[in-house]
């Protein structure tokens, strides 16, 4: 998309100068399209900035969800050029190709599909996403389970009954044939088009499975023939270079995949033995779907002013707590790319470090050689810090050294694994802290769950969902009155679920001298929390039933994620 659009954007006011400004410094340090990352950052809609760019140019614009293109005539651009240039052949009437682009300007695209068809070319307008979704859809070569399985002989391996001996020469040879290679490629590639955040590939007695964590929840994908479970587990262990003949200890790795257009994925790869092979889990992590501004993580406008008040002391500690995969990470990324300026030192401990984060120390913890959380942090004081951000809380000892430097002029960001924002402060306390640091030291105290997002493709009210349910799920009656419930009815775009994408619910309880009182008075959770939404605060129930009222989940999705409030 070249400057024209952009200005033309900023004038119809449908984007601000400074949007425009930050969508230009993304796409120059990604190497990615202005206009993609205008729509990534979500500052206008794919079919907004679509129609901008088709009246600039007078030309047609069409939505490809909603359009079946003939295999021939996808057949006539090749993948690399429809990749290069994000272009999509959609039609062909007569001498003449039609293409999609979401940028007419682009000239030289043009010119190599005109050079290796033959045809003339005439252009449509499409939103570059979708034409993204849509080459993947109709290039896609994976092969199909079956057709992977069809490559492998009944008399090729053998399953014995007990304790398996396997030649460790012969396993290495096996994880290398072709249709295993091929398998693992296709879990690994099938996983990243669906947007799944895990794999999960688990042996059990008479089954073997392979299931992606997909917005939150499993599930199967495919069952491989339980033959396959040493060749396969081997093979991903030797892509992230483990010790393929260690079957009986825990291991941890980590696989690098450069997808094309410029897109690596990072897979970290964790093999644990179990009663009948070792199970693999590898989480994807895709550095390009990082969100890192906070406004559009999913906060309400006053909880977003607490936190960032809260970040922004001079010294102190802020709290992120909340189950494994509730987003945690990411949250404190964002606080730390919000202070990462040339005039702070930051420095980080994490187990493992999961993205890299430019002008940040980042610190991968390696507890085998005695690099723990409370030796980086040690250390990390006698290195002139200003920030420190600390994986996770999970001892005296590491919660000791956090405080005192949180009481010593440090900013400290760290996270804990309770249920909400109150029980956190208990926690502290039953390691062992006394309560009058915990009081003088914490700021602010962030708990969190994801909810999943009603698919915008397929959304419908659902009339299903009765005012009684939603006052017993604890809005008001008023509220409940006004509310109009929304489902998803499930289509191509979110697999049927009727979900797409995820949404952070938070609970942000600041540390006002008030419960600074009732903590040093020794109060409970369920006192500290009572007092802690009758001066302000909005619980994780709360906020999450506000994200049904603006229609953006469902009240399944609030009563998964959260509990009452007594």
């Amino acid at each position: 998309m070249n400057d024209r659009i952009g200005e033309l954007l900023v004038q119809k006011a449908l984007l601000s100068e400074e949007q425009l400004q930050r969508a230009k410094q993304e796409a120059e340090s990604t190497g990615t399209r202005v206009g993609y990352q205008m729509t990534k950052l979500g500052f206008i809609a794919e079919a907004e900035l679509a129609e901008a760019v088709s009246n600039q140019y007078g030309v047609p614009m069409i939505t490809l969800d909603d359009f079946q293109v003939d295999s021939e005539v996808i057949a006539l651009v090749p993948e690399d050029v429809a990749q290069k240039h994000t272009i999509l052949p959609v039609n062909r009437a007569g001498s003449t190709l039609i293409i999609a682009t979401s940028d007419p300007s682009n000239i030289f695209a043009m010119d190599d599909v005109k050079f290796l068809t033959g045809y003339n070319v005439e252009v449509v307008v499409a939103a570059e996403e979708s034409i993204r979704r849509a080459i993947d859809k109709y290039y896609d070569k994976s092969a199909s389970i079956d057709e992977v399985m069809s490559g492998f002989d009944d008399d090729d391996f053998e399953v014995i009954a007990g304790e398996e001996s396997v030649d460790v020469e012969e396993l290495g040879q096996a994880a290398e044939d072709a249709p295993v290679v091929k398998l693992v490629n296709l879990i690994l590639t099938d996983a990243v088009k669906k947007v799944a955040s895990d794999i999960h590939i688990e042996p059990y007695e008479k089954d073997f499975r392979v299931r992606y964590r997909i917005d939150g929840l499993l599930y199967e994908v495919m069952k491989p023939p339980r033959k396959l479970k040493n060749p396969l587990t081997s093979r991903v262990k030797i892509m992230a270079d483990l010790d393929i003949a260690e079957r009986r200890l825990p291991q941890d790795g980590r696989i690098k995949l450069k997808m094309g257009r410029n897109q690596e994925m990072d897979y970290r790869v964790s093999c644990l033995p179990t009663l009948f092979g070792e199970k693999i889990v590898l989480r994807l992590l895709d550095k390009s779907n990082l969100q890192l501004d906070m406004t559009k993580l999913g906060f309400e406008q006053n909880q977003l002013e607490h936190f960032q008040k809260s970040i922004h002391q001079p010294f102190g500690m802020v709290l992120v707590t909340g189950p494994t995969g509730s987003g945690k990470t990411t949250t404190l990324y964002s606080a730390l790319s919000e202070l990462n300026t040339k005039s702070e030192n930051i420095s980080t401990a994490e187990d493992p470090v999961e993205f890299n984060l430019t002008g940040i120390n980042q610190v991968q913890m390696k507890e085998d050689i005695g690099l723990n959380f409370a030796a980086a942090l040690r250390a990390f004081l006698r290195q002139d810090p200003d920030i420190i951000m600390v994986g996770e809380i999970r001892d005296f000892e590491t919660a000791e050294i956090a405080i005192k430097a949180a009481l010593t002029g440090h900013m400290v960001l760290s996270t804990l694994h309770t249920n909400d924002a109150p029980s956190t402060i208990n926690r502290l306390l039953n390691m062992g802290i006394e309560p009058f640091l915990v009081s003088s030291s914490v700021n602010c105290v962030i708990a969190q769950r994801l909810a999943r997002k009603i698919c915008e493709d397929c959304v419908e009210e659902d009339p299903e969902v009765t005012q009684a349910a939603l006052e017993h799920a604890g809005m008001t009656s008023e509220e409940a009155a006004r509310c109009e419930p929304h489902k998803g009815t499930g289509c191509g775009n979110c697999s049927d679920t009727g979900f797409r994408g995820r949404i952070a619910v938070y609970e942000v309880m600041v540390l006002s001298d008030t419960l600074r009182e009732f903590v040093l008075n020794g109060a409970s959770a369920a006192e500290i929390k009572r007092e802690a939404i009758r001066t302000g605060m909005s619980s994780l129930r709360r906020t999450s039933l506000n994200k049904v009222l603006e229609g953006t989940t469902t009240l399944g999705e609030v009563l998964r994620i959260s509990t009452a409030d007594q």
